[in-house]
């Protein structure tokens, strides 16, 4: 019976996962502090997954991207903070970013009397965007790259994701395949048990009626 429930609790939620569930949402652990507050280190943050045209990338959005140039050991995490055309700059000790020549407002931010660790001004390219961390304070973000080509920014095409509420139904899942898995364990456990007293039984069983040695079994009539 337990080995029956463990398997439906297994296979329902895998099901569902992969057929119902059509948004293809992922979740990556954080590896860093550069997006805290939104984001602690081991964190999972959800990502809906496909490029920036199709995600409707805006500003303020934390998108996923692959940036190889960037050295960053894997997918990044960033928020976008200009698109392509944008005028983004900070000079030391301004109270905000200015992008297009206005007080940029970054409710988001780890340090608001920090809203960049180094002066900067660009024009972002078309079709490109200018990333930074909500900790601007531990962040190697576009801001530090203004000298490279694209003036730190990267293309759209970079993105792999964009952040997400994280999917309860999905989470909720995984939790219930879990249990399953459990359960599982718990009934192959009992069963296994089961078969080994079992087995112990009728062992004795057999023994209890094999005749003492010495003492011939008269012959039935």
């Amino acid at each position: 019976m337990l080995l029956a429930l463990g398997t439906a609790m297994v296979a329902v939620p895998a099901v569902w996962a992969l057929v119902v569930n059509q948004q293809a949402v992922r979740g990556y652990s954080v590896p860093t502090e550069s997006m805290y507050p939104a984001y602690r280190p081991g964190d999972i943050a959800y990502f809906a997954l496909g490029d920036a045209e199709e995600l409707g990338v805006r500003h303020g959005d934390v998108v996923l991207f692959d940036a190889p140039g960037w050295r960053l050991g894997g997918p990044g995490i960033k928020r976008v903070v200009a698109l392509g055309g944008d005028r983004i700059s900070y000079r030391a000790g301004d109270a905000a970013l200015l992008l297009n020549g206005k007080p940029l407002e970054e409710a988001y931010l780890k340090d608001r009397r920090l809203p960049a660790a180094v002066s900067f001004e660009v024009t972002v390219p078309e079709g490109r965007m200018f990333l930074m961390g909500d900790n601007r304070g531990n962040s190697w973000d576009s801001a530090f790259r203004t000298g490279d080509p694209g003036h730190g920014s990267l293309p759209l095409s970079a993105v792999t994701g964009k952040a997400v509420e994280p999917p309860t139904a999905l989470i909720a899942a995984g939790g219930v395949m879990f249990a399953g898995f459990a359960v599982l364990l718990v009934g192959g456990g009992l069963g296994t048990g089961a078969w080994v007293v079992r087995r112990r039984d009728r062992r004795r069983g057999a023994a209890a009626q094999e005749p003492e040695p010495g003492f011939p079994v008269a012959p039935t009539p």
